[in-house]
């Protein structure tokens, strides 16, 4: 990733455009702090597209864990020790 002053990157926008379009983020500084980022159209689409929830726990860290064998399968079974009665 990239980093250009507000300045270079307006005389060489052809450039950081050319490199966003590669899906390389060129972030842009204004005043010496980060202002902006400048993304391939793909690239932005795909961050804020809505997810399908399904979809989001299959892929999630979490689900690769359990599928690795570092979290047992049964973690989050509720166990009856742990139920409470409760009078109704």
């Amino acid at each position: 990733m990239s980093s250009w002053s507000l300045e270079r990157a307006k005389n060489q926008l052809s450039e950081v455009v050319r490199r966003a379009l590669e899906h390389e983020p060129q972030f842009v500084t204004r005043g010496g702090r980060d202002a902006v980022v400048v993304l391939a159209t793909a690239d932005y689409e795909r961050l804020v597209a809505p997810v399908n929830i399904v979809d989001f726990l299959r892929n999630s860290p979490l689900a690769r864990a359990v599928a690795n064998g570092d979290i047992p399968e049964d973690a989050f079974d509720r166990r009856p020790e742990t139920m409470r009665q409760i009078d109704m």
